[in-house]
């Protein structure tokens, strides 16, 4: 409690504790307070929850806790700060040189500018960075400055030629919009940017940075505006960790699925057929039939029943379903035939909702679960397309499940167990979120607290670790996303389980209870591999390009010395084909060494070597991708061996 006069205020500490202070004291007031070692390590403060700078002013009952760079938060103040240090940089280095926008990103930053006549370079990075040493060694105070004439500073920013910072000034004048001032150790102000903040207390505590990379982007994203140049960076607190990304960077780029395409001969985009549009060639296409055989294996045997839709529809159904209202901006335009307006399916749901409607459902009937290979269109920005995983074309592996309320839960459930058993067989780690009701829905909250019930019930019966994601969900659903974690760590978008409250009110989706009466059916949305060229270009790089031998596009190669040696490479191909073992002979004339190499980079997990010793002995020669020479084995030890790994679907 504050006293009688109003000179003090009580703040609320993490530990429980509570702090009295000076009314007016600043987040760096209670740190000093608390200790002087704190003072010394403090970055900035979590202010109920917010994100603040250190000298942001507290206020009666605030429940604060001083961050250090041991905080994990403290990353944000950190890299925000440091966007504002290579701002200043490249305005130094580059004077004609305009600032857009700086935001944080995951494991990093980014800044966009307009550099008339002047494309950014490699050379040039390395200038930016040691630009940034210089203003971080010179120990700039990052002042939070309140603008008191906003129109004033909107007319110096355009006369500054800061068309960018005039036009955000504009859009926020009305927010209490503030500057952050780079000052030096005179007293003079340096450098200014339009920002809301926070920030560190000063440039000296950004040491540890790195500049990645430079791309094209348009001012506010649209392609019709101005073109910016925007470099990407990271920052870090330590040296170690810093290296320790760079280092996961350099993983990752040797895992790009694009580039490995290239080496093993898995996909291609051609301009002919048209950006975002996947050409699977035969080893990736042998992945993906693989992959759906277990797929279609795991859905008999859960009791699901496949259906095929059209990929064109009449206008009419996405009118229903509320697409054309919504989604209209990710669909493509529409088709004249016959005089009535078709459009290319981006969704696969109203389909399943048409042949479940197609006859009378009773009670008894229920659950009924549809399962497809769906193919959908959607139009993604041609800036924000990505090889396989950001395409316009892609086949969902898609399923409706229509049941009672009293089903719900169980559904639920079925779907997470299918979802583990899929996701471990892979190999991933993953995490699960519920995404409860956003300020805008559809439905009664009667019908969310049912829906989302159901979905708690049934991760907490799974005992799935999980978190709330607040507000996420969409406007028709409470859902769970599950996040993939791959074999480096990064996470990736992964399955998805909706319970729809809107479209089955749509199209009047309903099944005769036990009562005689018509009911409204509930819906289940679920998608477990999410589609499968996202799928197989994460699967690409979480492998790096070695699948398992169940999923390896050829998982033998026989390799015959000689030519004398070709035909006992035959009789062992056709023995191995004769049981579903994909084969192949190598019998170019280079050496058996180039041959073993060229094998190994193609990332075949079985090579079998075939001279005159294994001919004579009728033994093989065996050697594997990752272990090496494996020894001599007979025809029947290898295909034991390689069963075994196969119908485990060995990692």
């Amino acid at each position: 409690m504050s006293t009688k006069n109003g000179s003090e205020l009580t703040v609320h500490l993490p530990d429980g504790g509570k702090k009295t202070l000076a009314t007016g004291s600043t987040a760096a007031d209670l740190a000093k307070a608390i200790s002087q070692s704190l003072h010394k390590k403090a970055v900035g403060a979590l202010i109920n929850e917010e994100l603040r700078d250190l000298y942001a002013p507290l206020a009666e009952g605030n429940k604060v806790k001083i961050l250090t760079a041991d905080d994990p938060e403290s990353l944000e103040l950190l890299r925000h700060s440091a966007a504002h240090v290579m701002a200043e940089a490249v305005q130094a280095l580059f004077p004609k040189a305009k600032v857009a926008i700086g935001p944080t990103i995951e494991d990093g930053f980014y800044y966009d500018f307009e550099i008339p006549d002047h494309a950014l370079s490699p050379e040039d990075l390395s200038k930016i960075e040691e630009e940034m040493k210089r203003i971080s060694g010179s120990g700039h105070k990052i002042i939070r400055y309140q603008i008191p004439d906003v129109d004033k500073k909107i007319a110096e920013f355009k006369s500054l030629g800061e068309k960018f910072k005039a036009e955000l000034l504009e859009e926020h004048k009305n927010d209490s919009p503030t500057l952050y001032l780079m000052e030096d150790k005179s007293g003079k102000v340096v450098w200014n940017d339009l920002c809301r903040g926070p920030h560190l207390p000063s440039t000296n505590l950004i040491k540890y940075f790195k500049l990645l990379k430079v791309s094209g982007a348009y001012w506010r994203g649209d392609e019709k505006k101005e073109q910016l140049q925007r470099i990407y960076a990271t920052a870090f607190w330590s040296q170690q960790a810093l290296d320790d990304y760079l280092r996961r960077l350099e993983e990752a780029e040797k895992r790009d699925h694009r580039r490995l395409s290239k080496q093993l001969d898995l996909f291609s985009v051609h301009e002919e057929v048209g950006p975002g549009l996947i050409m699977w060639h035969p080893n990736l296409a042998t992945v993906r039939r693989v992959i759906e055989d277990f797929w279609r294996a795991e859905h008999i045997r859960r009791g699901y029943q496949f259906v095929y839709t059209p990929h064109l529809a009449s206008e009419e159904l996405y009118r229903i379903s509320g697409h054309l209202e919504t989604y209209s901006e990710n669909m493509y335009s529409p088709m004249d035939i016959d005089g009535q307006a078709y459009r290319a399916k981006p969704m696969n749901c109203p389909g399943h909702i048409m042949i479940y409607k197609s006859r009378l459902h009773s009670y008894r009937d229920l659950p009924i679960r549809f399962a497809e290979l769906g193919t959908v269109y959607r139009y993604e920005r041609s800036g924000v397309l990505h090889g396989m995983l950001r395409v316009r074309g892609f086949t969902q592996d898609d399923s409706h499940i229509f049941c009672t309320p009293e089903q719900l839960e169980g559904e639920i459930m079925g779907v997470l167990d299918l979802v583990d058993n899929m996701m471990r067989t892979f190999g991933y780690t993953y995490k699960a979120y519920l995404a409860t009701r956003p300020e805008k829905y559809l439905g009664t909250d009667e019908e969310w607290e049912m829906a989302t019930s159901a979905l708690e019930n049934a991760l907490k019966k799974r005992n799935l670790d999980y978190a709330i994601d607040e507000g996420g969900g969409v406007f028709y659903a409470p859902k769970i996303d599950v996040k993939l974690f791959d074999a480096i760590g990064r996470e990736w978008q992964g399955p998805t389980v909706q319970v729809d409250l809107n479209l089955p009110s749509r199209f009047d989706v309903s099944y005769i209870g036990e009562d005689g009466n018509r009911h409204k059916a509930v819906m289940v949305h679920r998608a477990v591999l999410g589609s499968m060229e996202r799928f197989c270009g994460g699967l690409i790089e979480h492998y790096a390009g070695a699948f398992p031998l169940w999923l390896a596009p050829t998982q033998v190669v026989a390799l015959p010395i000689a030519d004398r040696h070709y035909q006992a490479a035959k009789e062992l191909s056709d023995a191995l084909t004769e049981v579903g073992v994909r084969v192949q002979i190598d019998h170019r004339s280079e050496t058996i060494n180039y041959r073993i190499r060229e094998a190994q980079v193609q990332q075949v997990p079985y090579m079998i070597v075939i001279g005159d010793k294994e001919v004579a002995s009728k033994q093989l020669s065996v050697r594997h991708r990752r272990e090496g020479d494996l020894g001599l084995m007979s025809t029947d030890q290898l295909l034991k061996k390689m069963q075994s790994e196969i119908s485990q679907r060995s990692m």
